[in-house]
């Protein structure tokens, strides 16, 4: 792929020296509010998201190389970013309704890419659900939106990062075995699809084409994969695409995350870096509501750091610079 030279100017905002995007993702709206509302009795507070997010973004940005935020409860937290870490901004409204099994696109009406950018932002990112065996016309509909995105963000020419989020629309149970038999043809045929040049997407963030609770010598439950299938999805999909591509962590623990990327690794996966949210601030969360700001800060600085940094190390060793998959 060929970048613009502020596209890539805002790239390498967004990582590290290196060329690596290690990224903490905080654009959880209703995700948060679920977590929240597990630790106390009356609904969550636009005050108290919007804290929380402020007090991840202080503590630990100065470990990552930039921040997904949310334009609706996160834009305090853009204040106080690290000077030298990047921001990216979530474009889409939160937790679109998954009722429906077509799951269908929606931006956040008061925004738009130039707004994004004019708030500071080096990237505008965008979450599709996508099950790349739905009825051709629903597809169409999906792909003809992401074009409209990816034109809009050449026009103010800002990375343009989707982050794909597969499906089965007849498979309610994404956590489930059976799920986790189709899991590596959702995720591989869906990077597939919008790798094609004109979408105009710079990064993909996707997720890893298994579920590694499902891998012989991962999970102690029923084994779907065995380790070397598992490793020659991860090389599937590392060939699925020319994009430079970020992983999520989709909610995992901080440990299973980092052995599932040394294993990403190992199998011959060229991915980019991550954008890792729950697996390295979702303690914070419990903390903050029984304790308040402090006990929520010492979590911080204590297992949230350890976690980013334990994260930051494996990064080093496994990811590789996106300018590898850019035409100088």
């Amino acid at each position: 792929m060929v970048l613009t030279e502020q596209k890539r100017n805002y790239l390498e905002r967004l990582s590290t020296k290196d060329g690596v995007i290690s990224a903490l993702a905080f654009d959880q709206r209703g995700a948060l509010k679920r977590l929240m509302a597990k630790y106390q009795d009356t609904e969550p507070t636009v005050a108290q998201m919007e804290e929380l997010k402020v007090l991840v973004a202080d503590e630990l940005t100065k470990y990552a190389s930039s921040m997904l935020l949310d334009p609706e409860y996160g834009l305090p937290a853009t204040k106080a970013l690290d000077k030298d870490a990047g921001l990216l901004l979530a474009y889409e409204k939160t937790g679109y309704d998954t009722s429906s099994t077509k799951r269908l696109p929606d931006c956040l009406n008061l925004w738009s890419a130039k707004r994004i950018k004019e708030q500071g932002a080096d990237a505008v990112k965008f979450l599709l659900y996508y099950d790349v065996d739905s009825a051709e016309e629903l597809n169409q509909e999906k792909q003809a939106y992401i074009e409209r995105i990816g034109s809009e963000c050449v026009a103010e020419d800002i990375p343009f990062f989707l982050e794909i989020l597969a499906y089965d629309e007849k498979i309610a149970d994404a956590g489930s075995a059976e799920y986790a038999k189709v899991k590596p043809h959702k995720v591989i045929g869906a990077m597939k699809v919008f790798s094609d040049p004109r979408f105009n997407i710079d990064v993909l963030k996707v997720e890893v084409p298994v579920n590694v609770k499902y891998v012989e010598g991962f999970g102690d439950g029923e084994i779907v994969h065995t380790r070397e299938e598992a490793a020659a999805f991860f090389k599937a999909q590392d060939e699925a695409t020319n994009l430079p591509y970020i992983y999520l962590s989709a909610g995992v623990s901080a440990k299973l995350f980092q052995e599932t990327l040394v294993f990403a690794y190992e199998s011959g996966a060229n991915f980019n870096g991550v954008l890792c949210g729950r697996a390295t601030w979702a303690g914070s969360v419990e903390a903050y509501i029984k304790d308040g700001e402090a006990a929520a800060r010492e979590w911080l600085r204590t297992t949230g750091f350890e976690n980013i940094d334990e994260l930051n190390k494996v990064l080093q060793t496994t990811a590789t610079s996106w300018t590898e998959r850019v035409e100088a």
